[in-house]
C-alpha cells in the first residue's frame, strides 16, 4: 500500500476532534476504533470517513477517501480487522501548545486526564522542537553545562563550560549575536514548522532565519543557528 494511503486510513486514530456517527460512543476510543474497523472491513468508506478527525479530513474529500479505500481494498480490510482486535487499551493523549512554543502532553488514565511526566524534562532532546526549547531555556539561564549537551560531536572537542561562557557571556560580541538570534527564535517558535529528514531537521523562521538540527546517539542537537 502506498504510504499516503496508509497514513490516510490510519488517520482515525487521532482522537482530538472525532465527529462520530450514529451508534458510536465518541467518548470511548475503543468504540470509535471498533466502528472504524468495522467500516473498513466492510468497505463502507463513507461511514469510515465520518469517523475521521477534522484535521484528518482537511484537504481530503469523501470522494478522495473512497478512491483510496477502493484502490486498497485488501489493505483496508486487513487494517479493519486489526483495529477490531487491539492488543491493549488505547493510549490516549492530548497536546496543549504554550505561548513559549513548548507543548505539554496529557494522558487519559482511568477516565481522568493527567499531566505526562515529560513536562518535568526541562532540557529534553527527544524531538527537534524540544531541543530548541531546551536550548533557549538554557541560554537564558546561562546554563553553560546544559548548552554543551546540545553541541554536536563534531564541535564538542575541547569545549568546556568556561570556554562557552567566555564566548557567549554578557558583553561578548558573539554572545550578543546569539542573544539576538535566541530572541528572534523564541518569538517565532509558537508558529514555526520543523521539517525532519532522517537524522537531520531544519526549522525556518522570519524571512531568512533557520535552525539546523542533527540527531546523535538518539538525542537532537543544535548544529547551526542563523
Amino acid at each position: 500500500m502506498a504510504r499516503r494511503a496508509l497514513a490516510l486510513l490510519l488517520a482515525a486514530t487521532s482522537f482530538s476532534a472525532l465527529t462520530g456517527c450514529g451508534g458510536v460512543n465518541a467518548q470511548s476510543p475503543r468504540s470509535v476504533l471498533r466502528a472504524y474497523g468495522e467500516s473498513l472491513s466492510a468497505g463502507r468508506a463513507e461511514e469510515a470517513y465520518g469517523l475521521l478527525s477534522k484535521d484528518a479530513r482537511q484537504g481530503v474529500t469523501v470522494e478522495t477517501y473512497k478512491v483510496t479505500v477502493g484502490r486498497n481494498k485488501e489493505e483496508s480490510a486487513e487494517l479493519g480487522k486489526l483495529l477490531l482486535r487491539p492488543t491493549d487499551d488505547p493510549y490516549v493523549t492530548a497536546t496543549v501548545p504554550l505561548a513559549s512554543g513548548e507543548t505539554v502532553t496529557l494522558v487519559l488514565e482511568d477516565g481522568r486526564w493527567k499531566v505526562d511526566g515529560a513536562a518535568l524534562d526541562f532540557y529534553s532532546q527527544a524531538t527537534p522542537r524540544q531541543a530548541i526549547v531546551g536550548f533557549l531555556r538554557a541560554f537564558s539561564r546561562r546554563r553553560w553545562d546544559v548548552l554543551i549537551k546540545y553541541t554536536p560531536d563534531a564541535h564538542h572537542e575541547g569545549l568546556t563550560e568556561q570556554r562557552l561562557k567566555d564566548a557567549w557571556g554578557e558583553g561578548k560580541p558573539e554572545g550578543t549575536r546569539i542573544a539576538e538570534l535566541v530572541e528572534a527564535i523564541r518569538q517565532a517558535l509558537p508558529t514555526a514548522t520543523i521539517e525532519e529528514t532522517g537524522d537531520r531537521a531544519t526549522m525556518t523562521y522570519g524571512s531568512a532565519g533557520a535552525v539546523d538540527f542533527v540527531r546523535e546517539h538518539g538525542a537532537w542537537k543544535i548544529e547551526d543557528l542563523r
